[in-house]
């Protein structure tokens, strides 16, 4: 008697690479920035490691961020597509290249292969955080458990505690930033001056203020999900006193430095073009109400101030006390 041969299961058609990069938003690299902001505040120090050193820690603390964002990133998507609120934002009348940044939608991912991925990344977050700490030439207690902290409630943003949805989204956008510089600048040098929190703050600020912006746009969507963001809590003449707020905060910082003595004199003068560029982008946000235009003047703002923030640094590695 013969055997009946069944025909083998096809296989799964193998996911592109770019549906992954998409999925963890690798184009955005702002955050990233604070990787040269600790290097040149290591440098200006004076405390840092050697060469090889420092370059191995700055290279692994590097590979965890990428990992972080991308875990964050994935898990958001993931939310976003449980709650339909993507659906809504990148749905079939959406441009085809805007539809693609969600692999979800667009069915170029399943949600068990976007979680899957998410873990990894988070895995793969932990391993490079872990080896930095490892290599670091100074490990205070500080740094590491600011690293431990980060590694553990990084990829919540909207994810198990939802840090997000419950009222903490601007707080998070900018802790994210101060995370990432000062644990690293710690591992560096085993200390945290003044001048280097300063900077630390001010570069955690610049993704709030452009993040404030996008919420600004999407108060219907947060709101119809349950996104207590400040622009959906707020009434709108709040929401602009909040964001104004958070500007002022950064010129504080920005002149306040110098007058306190942990910033030299010139600091304010330097970023300058900080300040007034962060009143251009209130007015045509809130006076002109162009705040899509107003988000992406943020954003390369932001990146503007970090440029302007390592120059500074870079300037007292050369010229030192004669500044």
């Amino acid at each position: 008697m013969e055997h009946l041969v069944l025909p083998a299961a096809p296989e799964a058609a193998p996911v592109p690479w770019r549906a992954y990069a998409r999925l963890a938003k690798l184009d955005i690299w702002d955050y990233y920035l604070s990787v040269p902001l600790a290097a040149a505040l290591a440098l200006a120090s004076g405390a840092g490691a050697g060469a090889g050193t420092g370059l191995a820690v700055l290279v692994l603390f590097l590979g965890g961020e990428v990992a972080m964002s991308a875990a964050m990133c994935t898990f958001d998507d993931v939310t976003g597509y449980r709650d339909g609120s993507d659906a809504v934002n990148y749905g079939p009348d959406a441009p085809a290249r805007r539809l693609a940044r969600k692999p979800l939608v667009a069915g170029t991912l399943t949600e068990r292969q976007a979680i899957r991925f998410g873990w990894a990344a988070v895995a793969a977050c932990v391993l490079c955080w872990a080896a930095a700490v490892a290599a670091a030439p100074a490990r205070p207690g500080w740094a590491v458990a600011g690293t431990a902290a980060l590694a553990v409630f990084g990829f919540q943003y909207t994810w198990w505690l939802r840090i997000s949805y419950n009222g903490f989204q601007e707080l998070f956008l900018a802790a994210l930033g101060w995370f990432f510089v000062l644990p690293l600048y710690g591992l560096l040098t085993g200390r945290a001056d003044g001048f280097a929190v300063v900077q630390a703050l001010v570069f955690g600020l610049g993704p709030l203020l452009f993040g404030v912006y996008s919420n600004t746009n999407d108060i219907a969507g947060d709101r119809a999900v349950g996104r207590k963001t400040a622009a959906v809590l707020l009434p709108p003449r709040g929401n602009a006193a909040f964001v104004a707020g958070c500007s002022a905060l950064e010129a504080v910082l920005l002149v306040g430095s110098a007058v306190t003595g942990f910033a030299p004199w010139w600091f304010p003068l330097v970023m300058a073009p900080v300040v007034a560029l962060r009143a251009r982008q209130w007015v045509l946000g809130f006076v002109r109400g162009e705040i899509l235009l107003a988000r992406r003047l943020g954003i390369r703002l932001h990146r503007v101030c970090c440029a302007l923030l390592v120059g500074v640094d870079l300037a007292l590695v050369v010229f030192g006390g004669a500044l």
